[in-house]
Formats: structure tokens, C-alpha cells, sequence
């Protein structure tokens, strides 16, 4: 995928972060990052018309099987964020990169990536490459 496109790739959204987010310390609870990234994740896929309907749809689910997130800093009470998702690959694998930054100094709060595989519902078979017709949703940009 060439870099001239990625924009097209990349859907952000802002979020203010609220008092059920944060732990006992004051920040963030690290288990509640995943969700952020899932919204940010969803926003990209919509943007191909393959949200959760049309995966159930088309006959595939696509689990995470790997999320790495590297906290580079902390985010508290009340503190505006910007969400990114980006996706870097959609031929053997959906491999999604994310940033999560403060939304008034744009410092950069987190990093993380998930890769997502295909399994065939009816068969529960594994693939090892993204459907055709699932990658020609993406692809129309080229």
C-alpha cells in the first residue's frame, strides 16, 4: 500500500475521558484503552461500508489474535484525547496502528497495533489470506 493513500486509511475521533475510565490512582485504567481502539478501529472499517453487520454479513468474524500497546504517558480525569486508526495492511491480515494523543498539546499519550485474522463462520476454518471479495472493499481507493 502506497504511503499517498493513507490518509484515506486513517479515522480519528475525540473523546473526553470520564470518571468510569479511571482507576483507583487517578488515570486511566490500562484495560480500558482496548476500547478505544476498537472505536477508532470501527470508524475506518465503516468508512469501507464493512462494519459489524456486513463482517456478520459476509460470512467472516475476524478476532484480534495479537494487541501490543506501549503507554508513553498517563491520561486523567476529564482530559480530551484524539483516537487514530490506521490500517497499515489488508491482504494477509487486517494490521491496524494506533495513536492516542492529548487533543490540546498533541503529546503523544500511546501507541499500540492489532492484527486481525479471517475465520470462515460456517466452517470455522482459519485463513491465511483475506477474501478477495473482502480485500476489493478496501483496494477501490487504489
Amino acid at each position: 500500500m502506497s504511503n499517498s493513500l493513507s490518509k484515506h486509511y486513517t479515522q480519528s475521533f475525540k473523546t473526553v475521558i470520564q470518571f468510569h475510565d479511571i482507576d483507583p490512582m487517578g488515570v486511566m485504567w490500562h484495560g480500558n484503552y482496548p476500547r478505544l481502539l476498537e472505536t477508532a478501529r470501527d470508524l475506518v472499517f465503516k468508512k469501507f461500508n464493512y462494519g459489524y453487520q456486513q463482517m456478520v454479513e459476509s460470512g467472516y468474524m475476524w478476532p484480534i489474535v495479537d494487541m501490543q500497546i506501549r503507554y508513553k504517558g498517563y491520561i486523567k480525569l476529564h482530559q480530551e484525547v484524539e483516537v487514530s486508526a490506521t490500517l497499515k495492511e489488508f491482504e494477509n491480515r487486517f494490521l491496524f496502528t494506533y495513536t492516542i494523543k492529548d487533543s490540546t498539546t498533541n503529546e503523544l499519550l500511546t501507541k499500540a497495533t492489532t492484527t486481525q485474522v479471517a475465520i470462515k463462520v460456517a466452517t470455522g476454518e482459519l485463513l491465511f489470506a483475506i477474501p478477495d471479495e473482502i480485500i476489493a472493499k478496501f483496494k477501490h481507493l487504489d
